[in-house]
């Protein structure tokens, strides 16, 4: 059976708080997501956490383990990543490793350790919802599939199922 983990990134935000547009549009993909989840984690951003709340407002139901932080799948260098992201020729990880390989290297190893922690504490046939940001969540993937996903608009996400040991990367809408 297999385990689940969808990450997704916050909706529209004005700094660190959604704007009412991003409280909108995050309500509405809570009314559109139909799994049971296990638990659901931000990265511990007041914008995640935020967007956690409005999905579970438009979800209606509850999540019987909680909303919780885990911080490791907020950047401690996030000033690194802007200063990339000045430099880069794109926005996908391939353009921010041709500015700063080092950080996109470190980065994974250190998203794609909290992923797999998150994967692992899952039963079997269980899911979590985390909500992060990009480029960090598709770091995260990078870490722990070896797999490259194009960037996350804000609001949507992948999902990395791991079943019999073997992963598989997911678009959600």
């Amino acid at each position: 059976m297999a385990r689940t983990v969808e990450l997704r990134r916050h909706t529209d935000a004005d700094g660190d708080i959604l704007t009412v547009e991003g409280v909108r549009t995050a309500i509405e993909i809570g009314r559109r997501l139909e799994r049971t989840y296990d638990v659901m984690i931000s990265s511990g951003a007041h914008r995640a956490t935020q967007t956690l709340a409005c999905f579970l407002a438009g979800m209606g139901r509850t999540v019987a383990g909680g909303v919780i932080v885990n911080p490791g799948f907020r950047s401690r260098v996030e000033d690194r990543w802007f200063a990339a992201a000045r430099q880069a020729a794109g926005r996908d990880l391939e353009a921010f490793r041709n500015v700063d390989p080092e950080l996109v290297e470190m980065e994974a190893v250190v998203m794609g350790a909290a992923l797999k922690e998150v994967l692992d504490s899952l039963p079997e046939g269980g899911c979590a919802l985390v909500v992060g940001h990009s480029p960090t969540t598709e770091a995260a993937v990078l870490g722990m599939t070896g797999q490259m996903v194009q960037p996350i608009a804000k609001g949507a996400g992948v999902g990395v199922v791991e079943e019999g040991g073997r992963y598989r990367v997911e678009l959600l809408d």
